[in-house]
C-alpha cells in the first residue's frame, strides 16, 4: 500500500487536475516553488527573469517540551527588526499559537559569509528591566525553549545524531542550555566548545549560527535554483569585540552570580551546497523521515485489522447463522401459544423502539457527533490527497474549524428528526441546545484556558479580535444554519418504525452481571480504543512534544477501522442484551462506543505522568483542560457511531419479524 502522506502535495495535486483534463501546472496557495539566482542576473536578458536574490529567515514563536506555553520571538529580547510588516496568519495559525515574523537575518544567494554579526544585546543587572530580561533568557533554557525558523517556507532544522547512528532532524533549535549544580548538562549543551567548558549551574546562550543552504539547480536553467533544504548547528561564542566578532574562543555564559554589564553578541555564518539528488517537490523528506516511526505505523494498522476481523466474524455469525434461524423459526409459527413460547429479543418487539428517557439530551448529542464525524472525514479526506501540507501551515486546523462552522445544517437535522422521533414536541428547546449546549462547553474550556494564556503573556493566547471573530462564525453562520437544518428535521414526519410499540412498557427481568448496562458499556469500549491507542501516541507527540505529524493516510485507515470497530462492538452487546429482554438501547448504544473517551482520557492522563516533562501550575491546567475538549469531541463522535449502528441493526432484524 502507497502511503497518502502530506507532503507529497505537489504530486497529488497534480495528479487531480490530469483527472480534470487539466495541462496547466498548479500549486495550492504559498506553496509554489520560489527560484533564487545570484545577484545581477535578475531581470537581465537570456538570464533568470523572475527569481529573487535575497534570503530572508522568518522566525516563529518559541516552545519547550517541559511547558505548553510558547512565547513570541521578542520575548526573550533576540535581535528583531520592527520596520517590516509581518506575514498574515490563518485561523488555524492564531490558534496554535504561531507568530511568524521578520528578523534581521538576510543574506544574498551563493554569497558565503562568516560571523557575520547582527545585533549586540547590552545588559545591566542593576537595572530591573535588563535583570527581568536575563531572568526570562535563564528560564528558557533551564525549560529548554526552542527557536523555530522558517526559510523559503521551510523549516531551519538542526540536525545531530541519535542511537544505532541515525541522525534526527528536528525542525527547532534549542535558544542555549543549562548545566545543574550536580554539573549534568542537558543534551542542548553537547553542540560547539560548551562541552569542554562546563560549569556548574551555568547557562549557555547560544548566540551564533552556522547555516547551511542546499539547492537543487533546476534542469532547464532558466528557472534559476530552488531551495531544497536548510540546515544549521547552533554555537556559543564568547564575542572579545563585539564589534569585529571572530567565532573563536570559549562559550558565552552567565550564571546567578554574575552582577554588572554583560553584552551578548549575535552572529550568524552562512555557506551553500548544491544537491543534486533532492528536488523540490520531496524536499521535506529528510526531515519526515527522521519523524517515528512507519515500521510502528504498519504494527498498529495490523493489530486494529486483527480486532476488526475478530468482531466481523463475530457479527457475520449472529446475523448469517443465529438471527437467520430465529427469524426463520419465528415466522413460521402458527399460534399465539407457539410465540409465546418464544424468549429473547422476539419478545421485545414491542418495547424496543420505545422513547428513551432524556431523548432531548440524545437528540443533540447525536446532532453534535454528525457534524463532528462529517467534519473528521472530510478534514482527513483532504489531508490524505495533499491540501492540507506542513507547508501549509495552519491549513489542518482551519479546515476543521471552517467545516464545523458550515455543518450546522446536518447538525440540527438529525438532533430534530431524531428528537420528533421520540415524540418530544419543544422543538425550540432543542434547536437551541444543539446551537449552544455541546460548542458552549468546549468554548467556555477554550475562553478559560485563553484567560491562563492571557495571564502567563503567552503567545497561543488568542487576540481579543480573532476571539471575536470566531464567536461571528458560530453566532451569525453556525447558529442559523443549524436552524435551517431543524426546519427541515421538524418538518418532515418521524421516523417509521417497523413495529408497533406496546402501550404498557414490558417488564425487564433480573438480569445477570453480564447483561447490565455499566459492565456492557465499560466492555464496549475496550477494543475501539485498542484499534487507536498506537495513533494516539503519535498524536499526542505533535501535539505535546512538538514533533512533525504527517502520516494521514495512516490515520484516515485507522478512522475507518475505528467507524467499524465502534459499529461492531455495539452491534454485539446489543443483540446480548436484546436476547436478556432488556429493550433499552438507545442511551446504552450511544455510551457503549461513546466510553471509548474514557480509556481515551485515562491514557491522556497516563502519557503526561509517563511521557511528558511538563512543569508549572498553569502548563498542568492548560494540558488537562485542552484534554478535556479532545475527550468530549471524542466522546461525540464515536458514542453517534454506536447508536447509528445500534439503530440500523435494530431497525433491521424488527423489519423481518411477522408481527400480528
Amino acid at each position: 500500500m502507497k502511503m497518502c502522506s502530506l507532503h507529497r502535495a505537489r504530486g497529488s495535486v497534480l495528479v487531480i487536475f490530469l483527472l480534470l483534463h487539466s495541462a496547466t501546472s498548479f500549486y495550492l496557495p504559498g506553496l509554489a516553488p520560489v527560484s533564487f539566482c545570484e545577484p545581477g542576473q535578475t531581470g537581465k536578458e537570456n538570464e533568470v527573469p523572475d527569481c529573487k536574490s535575497t534570503i530572508e529567515i522568518f522566525v516563529n514563536r518559541l516552545d519547550s517540551v517541559e511547558s505548553v506555553l510558547p512565547y513570541e520571538y521578542t520575548a526573550f529580547d533576540f535581535c528583531a527588526i520592527d520596520s517590516e510588516k509581518r506575514p498574515s496568519e490563518n485561523l488555524g495559525q492564531v490558534l496554535f499559537g504561531e507568530r511568524i515574523e521578520p528578523s534581521p537575518y538576510k543574506f544574498e544567494f551563493k554569497k558565503k559569509v562568516d560571523c557575520k554579526p547582527v545585533c549586540t544585546k547590552s545588559y545591566n543587572t542593576n537595572k530591573p528591566e535588563d535583570k527581568a530580561h536575563l531572568d526570562f533568557l535563564k528560564k528558557g533554557m533551564l525549560l529548554n525553549y526552542q527557536h523555530h525558523w522558517i526559510v523559503d517556507n521551510m523549516p531551519v532544522t538542526w540536525c545531530y545524531d541519535v542511537e544505532d547512528g541515525q541522525k534526527f532532524c528536528n525542525p527547532g533549535f534549542p535558544i542555549g542550555c543549562y548545566v545543574t549544580e550536580a554539573g549534568r548538562p542537558k543534551d542542548a549543551c553537547v553542540v560547539n566548545s560548551v562541552k569542554t567548558f562546563l560549569l556548574d549551574n551555568t547557562f549557555y546562550v547560544f548566540n551564533h549560527v552556522d547555516i547551511t543552504i542546499h539547492y537543487h539547480v533546476v534542469e532547464n536553467e532558466a528557472a534559476g535554483a530552488r531551495l531544497v533544504a536548510a540546515k544549521m548547528e547552533p554555537k556559543s561564542y564568547k564575542h572579545t569585540k563585539v564589534e569585529a566578532p571572530d567565532c573563536a574562543g570559549g562559550p558565552m555564559y552567565l550564571n546567578n552570580k554574575f552582577s554588572g554589564e554583560l553584552k551578548i553578541g549575535y552572529t550568524y555564518s552562512v555557506q551553500f551546497v548544491e544537491d543534486t539528488h533532492i528536488r523540490w517537490a520531496s524536499r521535506w523528506d529528510y526531515i519526515l523521515e527522521s519523524m517515528p516511526h512507519t515500521n510502528i505505523q504498519w504494527f498498529s494498522i495490523m493489530n486494529s485489522l486483527v480486532i476488526v476481523l475478530f468482531l466481523s466474524g463475530m457479527v457475520a455469525m449472529i446475523m448469517l447463522r443465529t438471527l437467520h434461524k430465529d427469524i426463520a423459526r419465528y415466522n413460521q409459527m402458527d399460534s399465539v401459544e407457539d410465540a409465546q413460547e418464544e424468549f429473547g429479543w422476539k419478545l421485545v418487539h414491542g418495547d424496543v423502539f420505545r422513547p428513551p428517557r432524556k431523548g432531548m439530551l440524545l437528540s443533540v448529542f447525536l446532532g453534535s457527533g454528525t457534524q463532528i464525524f462529517i467534519m473528521m472525514f472530510v478534514t482527513l479526506f483532504f489531508a490524505c490527497l495533499g491540501f492540507l501540507s506542513p507547508a501549509n501551515r495552519g491549513a489542518l486546523m482551519t479546515c476543521a474549524v471552517v467545516l464545523w462552522v458550515l455543518l450546522g445544517t446536518p447538525a440540527g437535522y438529525v438532533a430534530a428528526r431524531f428528537y420528533k422521533s421520540f415524540g418530544g414536541e419543544k422543538w425550540k428547546t432543542n434547536v437551541l441546545l444543539t446551537c449552544f449546549l455541546c460548542p458552549g462547553v468546549v468554548f467556555a474550556d477554550f475562553f478559560v484556558m485563553n484567560l491562563i494564556l492571557w495571564g502567563e503573556g503567552s503567545s497561543a493566547a488568542m487576540p481579543f479580535g480573532t476571539l471575536v471573530a470566531i464567536l461571528a462564525l458560530w453566532f451569525c453562520i453556525s447558529v442559523p444554519l443549524t436552524f435551517i437544518g431543524a426546519y427541515f428535521g421538524f418538518k418532515k414526519t418521524g421516523i417509521e418504525h417497523p413495529v408497533r410499540t406496546n402501550q404498557i412498557p414490558r417488564q425487564i427481568p433480573e438480569q445477570s452481571f453480564y447483561t447490565r448496562s455499566l459492565p456492557g458499556i465499560v466492555m464496549g469500549g475496550i477494543l475501539p480504543f485498542g484499534c487507536i491507542f498506537i495513533q494516539l501516541f503519535f498524536i499526542l507527540n505533535s501535539i505535546w512534544s512538538h514533533q512533525m505529524y504527517y502520516m494521514f493516510g495512516f490515520l484516515f485507515l485507522v478512522f475507518i477501522i475505528l467507524v467499524i470497530t465502534c459499529s461492531e462492538a455495539t452491534i454485539l452487546l446489543c443483540y446480548f442484551h436484546l436476547c436478556a429482554e432488556d429493550y433499552h438501547w438507545q442511551w446504552r448504544s450511544f455510551l457503549t462506543s461513546g466510553f471509548t473517551a474514557v480509556y481515551f482520557l485515562v491514557y491522556a492522563i497516563h502519557y503526561f505522568f509517563s511521557k511528558l516533562q511538563i512543569t508549572g501550575l498553569a502548563s498542568t491546567i492548560l494540558y488537562f483542560g485542552y484534554t478535556m475538549i479532545m475527550a468530549l469531541i471524542f466522546f461525540l463522535f464515536t458514542g453517534t457511531i454506536g447508536f447509528f449502528a445500534c439503530f440500523w441493526f435494530v431497525t433491521k432484524i424488527y423489519s423481518v419479524v411477522k408481527v400480528d
